[in-house]
C-alpha cells in the first residue's frame, strides 16, 4: 500500500487524482493547509478520518507527516449513481473488514454476474493491494462504490426499484426457496457480526443458508458465493 506523508505530498496526490483509500488527520491539527487537504479529499470522494497523533506516527514511521497521512488504494472507487443505472444485481457489504474476504467477494460477484459491489466508508476494508490480489484481477472489471451510509444507500436503491435481500444466520427464510425479484441487491454482514439491526430492517427479506452439523454460519465470502450463484442459476433459467 502506498503511503503519503505530509501536507504537500498528500495535496499533490489529491490534485493528481491518485487512487487513495483514506486520509488520516491528527486530532487537533488545523490551519489553512489542513483545510485544503480536507476540501480536496471531499471533492475527490476520499474518506477523511481524525485519529490520535500516535496512530499517524506508527503508520508514517520515520517520515515527517505534519499531522496528515494518506493511504493509497489499489483502484479508484466508482460513483454510486454510475453503478446503479441499469444494474440487475448489486452486492452490498455491511462492514466486511478482512481484505481477503473483500477480494474474494469481488471475484465471486464478478463471476456470478453482479454489476457492482458497494462498501461503507467506515469500519470496513478498503481497496488495498491485498484486496486486489485476493480479487485475482476482478477489480479491473467490476466497479466498487464506497458510500457514507449503508442504510441511506439501501433507501436510495429501494427508491430506484431494487429489492433488498439480506443474508444472515438469523434469517427466517431459506435462500433457495425464495423467488428473487429484479433488480436485486444482496446484503452481507461483517465477519462474526452479521447484519446490523438497522440494516436488517431495511431489507425486504432476511434469508439464511441452512447448515448441517454444529457450525452456525459460513465465512462471508463463501456465503456470498453460495447466494450469488443461486441467483445466477435462477437468472439463467
Amino acid at each position: 500500500m502506498a503511503i503519503f506523508t505530509g501536507v504537500h505530498p498528500v495535496v499533490e496526490a489529491l490534485r493528481a487524482g491518485r487512487p487513495l483509500d483514506r486520509i488520516l488527520i491528527a486530532k487537533g491539527a488545523g490551519g489553512a493547509r489542513i483545510q485544503e487537504v480536507i476540501d480536496l479529499a471531499r471533492t475527490n470522494g476520499i474518506a477523511v478520518r481524525f485519529e490520535p497523533r500516535p496512530g499517524l506516527d506508527r503508520i508514517a514511521g520515520m517520515a515527517t507527516h505534519q499531522g496528515v497521512v494518506a493511504l493509497g488504494s489499489a483502484h479508484k472507487y466508482a460513483d454510486l449513481d454510475g453503478v446503479v443505472n441499469g444494474a440487475k444485481m448489486l452486492v452490498v457489504l455491511d462492514g466486511v473488514e478482512d481484505p481477503h474476504n473483500l477480494g474474494a467477494i469481488v471475484r465471486t460477484a464478478h463471476a456470478a454476474g453482479a454489476e457492482a459491489v458497494i462498501v461503507p466508508e467506515r469500519r470496513a476494508a478498503g481497496l488495498t493491494e491485498t484486496v486486489g490480489k485476493a480479487a485475482a484481477g476482478a477489480l479491473e472489471h467490476l466497479p466498487v462504490a464506497r458510500v457514507t451510509n449503508i442504510n441511506r444507500t439501501l433507501e436510495q436503491l429501494k427508491e430506484r426499484g431494487f429489492w433488498i435481500y439480506g443474508f444472515d444466520e438469523r434469517g427466517v427464510e431459506d435462500y433457495d426457496r425464495v423467488e428473487y425479484a429484479s433488480p436485486a441487491a444482496f446484503v452481507f454482514g461483517g465477519e462474526g457480526k452479521g447484519l446490523h439491526e438497522l440494516v436488517r430492517k431495511h431489507c425486504d427479506a432476511v434469508l439464511r443458508i441452512p447448515m448441517s452439523g454444529s457450525i452456525a454460519s459460513l465465512n462471508v465470502s463463501v456465503a456470498a458465493g453460495v447466494a450469488l450463484f443461486e441467483w445466477r442459476r435462477r437468472a439463467r433459467g
